[in-house]
């Protein structure tokens, strides 16, 4: 088992659970977080402390598409082991419907 980020941490990227993970497993991108699978140890700390409710363990049924961008972009953007300033309207994009195909962005983050 490990945990992914969804699309809810799309223009939300909070990054909370950045601070609580002890293995620094989490990657940025221009807009999302995304949890490397191989490095994640399944602890769980980050997932009560994501606002958008966005990391979900991989057991639950429909993540698939989740654990395999998880997978391809944690390789891509670079490890972020500092939480950041979270986007100014973050709070306006909290529970957002179909974030995915409306703002996803396959470019890195700073990192940090």
């Amino acid at each position: 088992m490990t945990y992914v980020v969804t699309d809810a941490c799309i223009r939300c990227k909070y990054m909370d659970c950045v601070e609580v993970c002890p293995v620094d497993c989490f990657y940025e991108g221009e807009n999302m977080l995304v949890i490397n699978p191989n490095e994640c140890i399944d602890c769980g700390v980050c997932e009560p402390e994501c606002p958008a409710e966005a990391i979900l363990p991989d057991t639950e049924s429909g993540l698939e598409q989740w654990l395999e961008l998880n997978t391809q972009y944690s390789a891509e953007w670079p490890n972020i082991t500092t939480k950041g300033e979270a986007p100014a309207d973050a709070d306006a994009h909290k529970g957002e419907d179909g974030k995915f195909e409306k703002y996803f962005s396959p470019e890195p983050g700073t990192g940090g």
